[in-house]
């Protein structure tokens, strides 16, 4: 019984020491510029989205400046898999809603494989509407309030774009990946890519309207390492 225990303490260590091997890293995306508000956004040709709104003023997301002059939905991902290594996609699917007629979450990640569950919310018809270039696209109706499907993109792809064809305002970006080091800025601006093994990665930062920037990091077994990117408004 004590072999067994002291083996049993043994391969826990060593799980936990590999474990505690891996790098993270961590940061923020900056904003250095005038935050403007968005434009409002008329939705009074389908008669539900609009009274679902109320006397709120719906202003488009596409630059989405927080509190702390970071920005929100800024999709941050390395750009290769570590060393040629193979990750299985997640068992648990990413969830895409259309509430409000408009699409939540905005900007997000998903492994190749990964099933997506597209959720209509409303009770208003919506399509379901990817363009993507390297994998199939996508095109379908949900008439009614509680319809649901589900979708795969089986290649790596950055980045697919999703839209209404009924309301054109709509729209969501999402970041197809071989692996699971990505992570998506929200109302703080911070993004975090734990577990990686040692290396030198190539950490890119991608906004639907300011573009991408990249840095190069180099990271060792068990490092934490801080960045950050700093984004400008676009030239108009």
């Amino acid at each position: 019984m004590r072999k067994i225990t002291l083996l049993a303490s043994v391969i826990a260590l060593t799980a936990s020491a590999a474990v505690s091997r891996a790098a993270d890293v961590t940061g923020k995306i900056n904003f250095d510029g005038t935050a403007k508000k968005g434009r409002v956004i008329k939705m009074d040709a389908d008669p539900y989205c609009a009274e679902h709104h109320g006397e709120t003023k719906p202003r488009s997301e596409e630059l989405l400046v927080n509190e702390n002059k970071t920005l929100k939905n800024v999709l941050v991902f390395i750009r290769q898999a570590p060393g040629g290594k193979k990750y299985d996609a997640p068992s648990a699917a990413v969830v895409l809603n259309q509430e409000g007629c408009t699409y939540h979450p905005r900007v997000f990640g998903v492994q190749a494989g990964q099933a997506i569950t597209i959720r209509n919310r409303d009770n208003t018809l919506h399509n379901v509407h990817a363009t993507p270039k390297a994998n199939a696209e996508m095109n379908f109706a949900q008439p009614k309030k509680g319809d649901e499907k589900q979708h795969k993109f089986d290649k790596v792809e950055i980045i697919v774009p999703f839209k209404c064809d009924v309301h054109p305002w709509m729209g969501a970006y999402a970041g197809v990946f071989d692996h699971p080091f990505f992570s998506v800025t929200g109302d703080d601006g911070a993004f975090s890519l734990k577990g990686l093994p040692a290396g030198k990665y190539t950490v890119e930062a991608w906004h639907e309207k300011l573009g991408t920037q990249t840095m190069e990091v180099t990271v060792g077994e068990a490092d934490k390492k801080e960045i950050e990117f700093t984004f400008k408004p676009a030239a108009e």
